[in-house]
């Protein structure tokens, strides 16, 4: 089987624009909970709690000018700009030469859910014939993100956007080694993305943790390209995913973190970093148990990315992972990272990488 290496990512999350924010706040943390910020300043609508995991400062315009990014979303912007970053890190020059075989898939829960709630809000107060602003409706696509990605740095293979909330990672993790190892592509750009706005503060407070911690953002990027020589480099080893219906998730789960050990030839003490994409902090951890069981009594350090940068949907196990690989110097950085995730429908999905 190809090797899968990542060889450049970018993070952007309420912690900072740089993957080592997020490791950092971790760190600085322990194990506590960051409340979160006032974010009143660029929410207007009514919100079930004033704090949240905002990039205040964001401004995609600084990043990359006026031109093309006046109708952005939240969702799209974050992408773009972390796509950018993403490609700064790997050295990849993206040329006339390559950039057809450079392509982007990214992850999401619904796309921007402040962007489809709006338009459809104004198709029912606006005046008939329905007067709704056009430039509002390409936001309303789920793959408007990246698309957008696309356009702006010049990349023509394949492009995509795979949903599944806290699945979607895994899922676009698993398109891009397809589209890589069939040889359609020689790199892939690999990501998850969630804007923060009421809608989704909203959604998160009425979730399963009933928001035991604030709504978050972010996205977080990999440059993943094949090839047989990954001595030396972070390798993505494995990635499974299944479904537990009926109150059998968590079993599902344990079967999907074994079948991941298998296929990445691992043992459970080679996991040295357990990352969940869990909202709840305390009490009954159906994630972490599952990954314990399966991990044979085995029990690594523990990331959860909640505690840093609150509920950030899909982009949470992204984000996990860019935070895990730019651990502090005077961190653990052997091993394998154990990523783990459950949606609400009973989807599960697991994934190992080597760092």
């Amino acid at each position: 089987m190809t090797a899968l290496t990542i060889n450049g990512l970018a993070a952007l999350s309420a912690a900072g624009d740089r993957p080592e924010a997020l490791a950092e706040r971790a760190t600085a943390l322990a194990g506590d909970i960051h409340p979160g910020v006032p974010v009143g300043g660029i929410v207007t609508e009514e919100l079930p709690r004033p704090e949240g995991h905002a990039l205040l400062d964001f401004d995609v315009r600084a990043r990359l000018g006026r031109r093309g990014t006046s109708f952005y979303d939240r969702a799209t912007a974050l992408a773009v700009v972390a796509c950018g970053d993403a490609l700064t890190d790997s050295g990849l020059t993206v040329d006339d030469t390559n950039r057809a075989r450079v392509g982007v898939v990214l992850g999401t829960t619904v796309g921007s859910l402040k962007s489809t709630s709006d338009y459809t809000r104004e198709t029912l107060v606006q005046e008939k014939p329905y007067l709704v602003n056009p430039m509002l409706f390409p936001n309303t696509v789920m793959n408007c993100a990246a698309g957008q990605a696309a356009i702006r740095h010049k990349l023509k293979g394949i492009n995509a956007t795979v949903t599944g909330g806290p699945l979607a990672f895994f899922n676009a993790l698993r398109y891009a080694g397809n589209a890589i190892r069939r040889g359609y592509v020689d790199t892939m750009l690999v990501g998850a993305v969630e804007e923060f706005s009421a809608h989704r503060a909203w959604a998160s407070a009425s979730g399963p943790a009933g928001g035991e911690v604030p709504a978050g953002e972010g996205a977080a990027v990999f440059v993943i390209g094949g090839g047989a020589d990954s001595v030396g480099r972070t390798t993505i080893c494995a990635v499974t995913t299944g479904y537990g219906p009926d109150g059998t998730a968590e079993q599902a789960l344990t079967d999907c973190v074994a079948r991941a050990l298998h296929v990445a030839g691992a043992a459970p003490t080679d996991v040295t970093l357990l990352a969940t994409s869990e909202t709840r902090t305390a009490g009954t951890r159906p994630q972490r148990a599952a990954a314990l069981r399966a991990l044979d009594g085995h029990v690594p350090a523990e990331f959860v990315l909640s505690r840093v940068a609150g509920d950030c949907g899909a982009a949470t196990p992204a984000l996990a992972l860019a935070a895990a690989l730019r651990l502090p110097a005077d961190g653990d950085r052997s091993g394998l990272i154990l990523l783990t995730a459950h949606g609400t429908d009973g989807g599960v999905g697991a994934a190992l990488v080597r760092r």
